[in-house]
């Protein structure tokens, strides 16, 4: 599969690594242009290129860049697409946004209103990127660690099943993108680990 990382932080090359050793095809871009990501091509064996380039290149595209910047992702070419969203508010460094700080929308509902025909799945953003590398184990054994995700689109929550099942972890579904609350940045399972069982019920508790 093709896989588009727009971003290209610790999450995004992360991602990446883990991406290109299950065989899939991986474009990373930033904001800044594929000529300050070389390093990477010989380091993981990605492509890089712009984030247009990015956007189009993937069947799946993620997003990991800070969310003072989602309204730079481009739309156009990714309508339709499985988008992964792993932003984080942080108002120290996003600056305020009211309808965070009101909790009238969530995350991953912002970035949906913006890329409007995208199908948009939270992924990726309840873990350190120092557990994503080293937490991952083979399907099936007993404690394996689970991860969050939330969106509108069962097809594509079923996409980003496999592919988190791919990089070594359980999938625990919280609901549809306004459940995202659940685990974002701020809430008490945020980053913390569980199992399938246990995610399960952090998640039912965390009201």
């Amino acid at each position: 599969m093709k896989i588009g990382i727009i971003g290209a932080g610790y999450i995004g090359r992360a991602i990446a690594k883990l991406a290109v050793g299950q065989g899939h095809e991986v474009m990373v871009s930033n904001s800044r242009g594929p000529h300050t990501l070389m390093s990477l091509v010989a380091s993981i064996g990605c492509l890089t290129g712009s984030v247009e380039q990015a956007a189009a290149f993937g069947e799946v595209v993620l997003v990991a860049i800070p969310l003072k910047n989602y309204l730079a992702v481009p739309a156009a070419p990714l309508a339709g697409k499985v988008v992964l969203d792993a932003n984080n508010y942080y108002p120290e460094r996003d600056g305020n946004m009211t309808e965070l700080d009101n909790h009238s929308i969530t995350t991953s509902e912002l970035l949906a209103r913006h890329l409007d025909g995208a199908r948009i799945v939270k992924a990726f953003n309840s873990i350190r990127v120092n557990d994503l590398e080293r937490d991952g184990l083979p399907t099936g054994t007993p404690g394996r660690r689970a991860l969050p995700i939330s969106g509108d689109d069962a097809r594509a929550k079923r996409q980003a099943t496999a592919l988190i099942d791919q990089f070594g972890f359980d999938v625990v579904d919280a609901g549809p993108l306004a459940e995202g609350w659940r685990f974002q940045r701020g809430r008490p399972m945020y980053c913390e680990r569980f199992d399938a069982v246990g995610l399960q019920k952090a998640l039912s508790d965390n009201d």
